[in-house]
């Protein structure tokens, strides 16, 4: 096996890179501002995107990010860089809105097969939070897995689990404890040769020590968390890291904000979306409306209000965001061209031009 396959590479990039013959297969292993260190079959060396791709990528996800796969021309031996042409089709992306004003979503991570979901078993578990990243991970194309971890701060951890049954269908739930390394051995049942795997959380949940015990070394500083969940960053960058027993895991920085542009909320919200089947109207938002289903269910206690209010509010950031991205996109497009008229007018131009060579 080499050094690209040990990082996850399957037969569908290998067939993806077949379109870009005079270029080579690489893998994003970890980022420094605009400086990337990439896996190639050989070995590994530092990279950064090419001139025209500066020009052409019209957001920041257009970059590639940790775990992307990516085309490049080699490094020429006297101390210079990879360059990176293009990043292949993504097979599953984690987005998270950029810092400050702006819109822009930045790639927390790409090409995850599993994604663990890690939440802290004490007095301040926020099931809302837990929502939120259930409907980002069957978004992006994730598989989710629950973890909660340190279940020393849990005084009853059934009655967590019974509380979460409702948020957590369809979704394995393990629970860990950084006392008990025992405990982690479930996780390795997922991170098989050929998979990569995330771990995602708030800072001080255990994200670090879960990926130290799954190595068997202590290869990332961890922090103590408090009952009020409110733990240090520790980590300060995504990278990935090879397990000694095969697959890979990406540890990224404490998750502030998940976006959920264009999310779906059908299958985090499974139980919401069953019961509006028998609301009267079929555009029913479940607010006021007669015959709704949805709050008949509350009314009887089968379904839990905040659950409906965690719902909706999601749904309404969803549509926000949807709305801000198509605004950013459209400005962006009328920096560059004008218009998108003016920038089809180029692409026709280009491809004529390409015609008659």
């Amino acid at each position: 096996m080499n050094h690209l396959e040990s990082l996850g590479a399957s037969e569908r990039f290998v067939v993806l890179a077949q379109a870009y013959p005079s270029l080579l297969l690489a893998r994003v292993v970890s980022q420094s501002r605009d400086l990337y260190r990439i896996a190639t079959q050989q070995g590994e060396a530092l990279a950064e995107v090419s001139g025209r791709f500066r020009f052409e990528a019209l957001s920041p996800e257009a970059y590639p990010a940790v775990g992307d796969y990516v085309m490049i021309a080699p490094p020429l031996g006297d101390g210079s860089r990879a360059i990176i042409h293009h990043v292949l089709p993504r097979k599953s992306v984690f987005l998270r809105k950029a810092a400050g004003a702006t819109s822009d979503a930045q790639v927390v991570a790409a090409n995850i097969d599993i994604a663990f979901l890690c939440m802290s078993l004490n007095q301040n578990l926020n099931t809302a939070r837990l929502e939120r990243y259930l409907a980002v991970a069957w978004e992006s194309g994730a598989t989710p897995v629950v973890v909660l971890t340190k279940a020393d701060l849990c005084p009853d951890v059934a009655d967590v689990l019974h509380q979460i049954a409702p948020i957590t269908l369809g979704v394995d739930v393990l629970v860990t404890q950084s006392d008990a390394p025992a405990t982690v051995e479930a996780m390795r049942t997922y991170l098989k040769p050929g998979i990569t795997a995330s771990l995602m959380g708030s800072s001080g949940v255990g994200k670090s020590t879960l990926i130290n015990l799954l190595a068997g070394a202590p290869l990332l500083s961890t922090a103590a968390i408090g009952w009020e969940d409110k733990g240090r960053h520790t980590t300060t960058h995504r990278e990935l890291i090879p397990l000694p027993t095969g697959g890979v895991v990406i540890d990224t920085p404490g998750m502030r904000e998940l976006g959920v542009e264009s999310v779906d909320l059908a299958r985090s919200f499974a139980d919401i979306e069953a019961l509006a089947q028998g609301c009267r109207f079929a555009d029913c938002t479940h607010d006021r409306e007669p015959g709704c289903a949805v709050h008949a269910a509350i009314q009887a206690g089968t379904l839990e209000a905040r659950r409906l209010k965690s719902y909706q509010k999601l749904q309404r950031e969803a549509e926000y965001e949807t709305q801000r991205a198509r605004q950013r996109d459209l400005s962006k497009i009328n920096s560059m061209f004008g218009s998108k008229s003016a920038m089809k007018q180029m692409r026709d131009a280009a491809k004529q031009k390409n015609a008659r060579r």
